[in-house]
């Protein structure tokens, strides 16, 4: 049975098939070929056959965001199977989950791979989202160091003395520096090479939020989640769907004048932070 007979589809890629990147999917997939990449074949038969049940057009493939070449194959697929208008990736690992290296090679040079790849295959007209993290807003990085790193291409990050002698220190700081550099890799992405496309970049910064990874976190500081979904405005958690939401828009047809910015979806809690209401540590 063919259930669309659409030819030249927009192409959806997403880069790590979790929750929160499929969540963001399904809002805007529909009658879209869509590309999922992870490094688990097992999540991606899983992810893949759930929604080619719900009636999406999906094809999937294996991918080492950790790689260089890994992810520019994924790049390339996903233009193979027509104009690419959304990238999302969500790769990445949490602090309780990785040592520094981990992160930065992940969080950081993956992240940066990986736009800089889509940078070189996105349509005209299309849209990117990086998902950071609010512990992006954790950790002030001075500003000379800021333009030094925006500036220092994605290979030669890990070299960067700053790197070297504060994200190693360990995972947390390693978390917090390399969700700071989403940001400045989705800026420099913004005013050149997807700028050159004439496609948009953005990033979301979620907060406490439930998916089955975060769990992760929760049973190693529990405590210390607790006092933060406290202090925050909301007094909760968020939710993958929540994400999602905002990430359409960012998206979308109504976002065409936001690019090389960042959305704060939080809860409140780096406001807490900021006043006095919640003291890290």
């Amino acid at each position: 049975m063919i259930f669309d007979r659409s030819e030249q589809k927009q192409v959806v890629a997403l880069l790590g098939a979790g929750s929160m990147g499929t969540a963001i999917v399904r809002r805007i997939g529909a009658g879209k070929k869509i590309l999922l990449g992870d490094i688990s074949e097992n999540a991606l038969e899983r992810v893949g056959d759930d929604f080619r049940r719900c009636g999406y057009d999906v094809e999937t493939l294996q991918v080492n965001a950790l790689q260089k070449e890994s992810v520019e194959v994924f790049a390339r697929k996903a233009a193979e199977l027509g104009p690419v208008m959304y990238f999302i990736d969500t790769a990445g690992a949490s602090p309780n989950q990785a040592n520094p290296e981990h992160i930065v090679n992940l969080d950081m040079l993956g992240t940066g791979y990986a736009v800089d790849a889509f940078g070189e295959v996105m349509a005209e007209g299309g849209a990117g989202l990086i998902i950071s993290s609010q512990a992006a807003y954790m950790y002030p990085i001075p500003n000379d160091i800021e333009l030094q790193l925006v500036n220092t291409p994605t290979a030669q990050l890990k070299d960067v003395k700053f790197v070297q002698e504060v994200a190693m220190q360990n995972s947390g700081f390693a978390y917090m520096i390399a969700k700071r550099m989403n940001h400045l890799q989705a800026q420099r992405a913004a005013a050149t090479s997807w700028r050159k496309r004439r496609a948009r970049i953005n990033t979301i910064s979620p907060g406490v939020i439930v998916t089955p990874l975060a769990y992760d976190e929760f049973n190693a500081n529990g405590e210390g989640y607790q006092r933060m979904i406290d202090a925050s405005a909301a007094q909760r958690t968020g939710t993958s769907d929540e994400i999602a939401e905002a990430a359409a828009f960012l998206l979308g047809e109504h976002a065409k004048f936001i690019t090389g910015t960042d959305l704060l979806i939080d809860g409140g809690v780096i406001a807490a932070i900021r006043t006095g209401e919640y003291q890290l540590g």
